[in-house]
């Protein structure tokens, strides 16, 4: 059976809303629709919601800016500001919180680089604390960051290296930020999912490793990740979707070819879609062409935004 990948909470949620047209039991969700920007929160209450959904129980917050993808500076920082407020919810951080940022993600590959991008923004703040031998501060915290690479940079699981790390530094908190992939081009570059679950490095490409989670590190870990990348199949089987709308509605109800493509069954189209495509690309991604552009945009939102949320004095 064809399965549709997505990393996002928000659209499991819509996979199972469009297949059964109810609520998903054991999911509580929360929308605030402001002018330019939606945040939606879906908390997984129970073993029934997380089995469903095929997420941890958890909190996964969800900002979608349409206009993010060609946003100017002032978009930018307004993102910014939104992204360290949702932060603080889940993170409850003070100015006493030692956190450990971690950029995941092949910074040879540029769908996969917003990890180790967003590093290269973050203000590191560690070295001062023990320099001076200070537990807190008036103006910044205690942040220490560190871009690990993928396996096949360094021959090392990812989670072993954060581990490691973890164990030596003791942080508070581990915030680790990753490229995911959507199921909706209309979301690759425009959506940001927060959660307090952790994170599968790799997910986004179907290369899923040692989860960073609280039961593996040992501290809570809070998820950062925007889609790079749509999955090419599943991009594939939408449009299949809509030509079949389409043709459809030009169709005249009652006439042989209308009841032609009524009768199309998911598992005819899905089945059609693995014929066609698994001899050429069984595992191929889609990636926007000025993906370069976005993701120093994108790292330079999320990398303010943590810079916002950790260090009390600092403006953008």
């Amino acid at each position: 059976m064809f399965q549709v990948r997505t990393d996002l909470a928000i659209e499991n949620r819509e996979l199972y809303q469009e297949e059964n047209e109810r609520e998903v039991p054991g999911v509580k969700v929360e929308q605030e629709d402001e002018k330019n920007y939606i945040v939606t929160r879906v908390k997984v209450l129970d073993e029934t919601g997380a089995k469903i959904m095929g997420k941890p129980i958890g909190s996964y917050i969800t900002i979608e800016i349409p206009q993010l993808k060609s946003a100017d500076e002032e978009l930018r920082d307004k993102a910014s500001k939104i992204l360290a407020k949702e932060i603080k919810v889940l993170a409850k951080n003070d100015k006493r919180t030692k956190t450990l940022i971690v950029g995941l993600g092949n910074w040879n590959v540029t769908p996969d680089a917003l990890g180790p991008k967003v590093i290269e923004n973050v203000i590191v703040t560690r070295q001062y604390f023990l320099a001076y031998q200070k537990e807190d501060d008036d103006s910044v915290s205690n942040v220490s960051a560190i871009s690990p690479g993928v396996m096949g940079l360094t021959g090392i699981e990812t989670g072993e290296i954060i581990k490691g790390i973890v164990e030596k530094t003791s942080p508070d908190i581990v915030i680790a930020i990753d490229a995911l992939a959507s199921r909706n081009m209309n979301r690759v570059s425009t959506t940001i999912q927060i959660s307090d679950t952790g994170i599968n490095p790799g997910s986004g490409v179907g290369n899923k490793r040692i989860a960073l989670n609280e039961e593996y590190l040992g501290v809570p870990v809070i998820s950062i990740g925007i889609p790079t990348v749509v999955d090419a199949a599943t991009m594939v089987n939408d449009t299949m979707d809509l030509i079949i709308d389409s043709l459809q509605k030009e169709a005249k109800v009652g006439t042989e070819f209308y009841s032609m493509l009524n009768e199309v069954s998911k598992e005819e189209k899905h089945a059609l879609i693995k014929e066609v495509l698994e001899p050429f690309m069984p595992n191929v991604v889609v990636t926007p062409k000025e993906i370069d552009e976005l993701i120093d945009n994108l790292s330079e939102v999320i990398g303010t935004g943590l810079n916002r949320c950790f260090h009390h004095s600092i403006n953008v």
